[in-house]
């Protein structure tokens, strides 16, 4: 179920513990082909590129940027955990992607640089719309299911080794093993 977030410390709105995070732009007259260039390069950096899964703030879901109306218009929109100011300290000490955000926002109506964390925070509050609606297919935070991940990944190796058929067949296994079959 989702519920708007408090509009003081949570932008958009929430299910369990993420938000959902939707900006809208307008692009400067004649930066379309610039800022798509500043999103390819965005999209070849090291966490961004398709399959990486590292971006450099842990907290975030996923990301995504749209042009649109003739690349007059871009859209980001994200879903991260925790709160609002976490997202926000997080964002503002990612170093690259800080510079990221630099490089590609400098195309949009209202941006005038990075000289502070209020002055972000405004920019960004200033481009944000909450959702009419939200959902999640998945439960979990980012860290939730990394940690997921990786216990998939070692119950795998044991499941794949032969000294470990006899540990496998005790009872207190069944659901796991159940689980894994599926």
């Amino acid at each position: 179920m989702s519920t708007p977030a408090m509009a003081t410390s949570r932008p958009g709105m929430s299910s369990g513990p993420t938000s959902e995070f939707s900006l809208f732009f307008r692009v400067k007259t004649g930066e379309g082909e610039s800022l798509r260039a500043a999103l390819h390069e965005l999209q070849q950096t090291p966490g961004y590129r398709p399959g990486d899964h590292g971006l450099a703030i842990a907290t975030i879901h996923e990301a995504r940027f749209v042009l649109f109306d003739d690349d007059t218009r871009l859209v980001f929109a994200t879903s991260f955990d925790g709160p609002w100011d976490a997202y926000m300290e997080d964002f503002f000490t990612s170093g690259p992607t800080l510079a990221l955000f630099d490089a590609i926002f400098r195309h949009v109506e209202g941006y005038e640089g990075l000289p502070d964390r209020p002055a972000l925070s405004k920019f960004i509050l200033g481009a944000q719309q909450t959702a009419a609606a939200y959902a999640r297919n998945y439960g979990g935070t980012v860290k939730e299911i990394r940690k997921a991940e990786r216990v998939n990944r070692a119950f795998q190796q044991v499941l794949d080794d032969p000294d470990a058929a006899q540990a496998l067949q005790h009872p207190v296994l069944k659901p796991l093993l159940d689980e894994a079959a599926d």
